[in-house]
């Protein structure tokens, strides 16, 4: 099968954990954008809105790719990701818009490029550990590129004046950001995605491990 851009992605699709839903031809094309749409929209949601108290730099990533990766699970297309970018910053607008939430820069680059980085690391993945290791790539990249937004903001004075200065928040988030990004990755795939790989055309009536 050719690799074209919203084809199924069968290294997902034959290891998804919600294989009874995404398996080929399951959805049309329309319900897989909707899908997928809905999915960006769910980690902008999650981002703004949803605080885990946790005080480790970097940690908004889970938020961002947890719904990501559930959106793969259910509606497993190539470019999928970049179909959750577009849901996720159109969300961000309307709820900048409407004034109901703030994102901070370096959360707002994760929630960006998490959707493209998926896009890119899963093309050629088929096994699931390559899975795996796509989508702790994934997130180390985008809550990388974070990080240096974030850096970059801070260095220019744009911090909040109670935020750790750049010299002290540096060399911890350099660790914890890399650190978050690639669990958050490796979560999230191990939940929606199975290790081992059913070829396509594999009936439901077989054992269920």
């Amino acid at each position: 099968m050719r690799n074209t851009v919203l084809s199924t992605h069968q290294g997902l699709a034959g290891t998804s954990r919600l294989r009874v839903l995404s398996r080929d031809g399951q959805w049309s094309d329309t319900a897989a954008l909707l899908i997928l749409f809905g999915a960006g929209a769910s980690a902008a949601l999650a981002t703004v809105f949803l605080d885990m108290s946790l005080r480790i730099p970097g940690h908004a990533i889970l938020r961002c790719v947890f719904p990501m990766a559930l959106g793969l699970a259910l509606a497993p297309r190539r470019m999928g990701g970049m179909v959750m970018g577009f849901g996720a910053i159109g969300t961000v607008l309307v709820i900048k818009a409407g004034g109901l939430g703030s994102l901070g820069s370096g959360a707002l680059t994760s929630l960006v490029l998490t959707g493209p980085f998926l896009d890119a690391a899963l093309w050629r993945a088929r096994s699931g550990w390559r899975l795996y290791m796509a989508f702790a790539l994934a997130g180390l990249g985008s809550n990388m590129a974070a990080l240096i937004v974030r850096g970059g903001a801070k260095f220019a004075g744009l911090n909040h004046v109670t935020s750790w200065p750049l010299a002290v928040w540096l060399p911890r988030a350099t660790v914890s950001y890399a650190v978050c990004g690639i669990l958050a990755g490796l979560i999230s795939a191990t939940i929606w995605f199975k290790l081992s790989s059913s070829p396509p055309g594999t009936k439901r009536t077989e054992s269920v491990s």
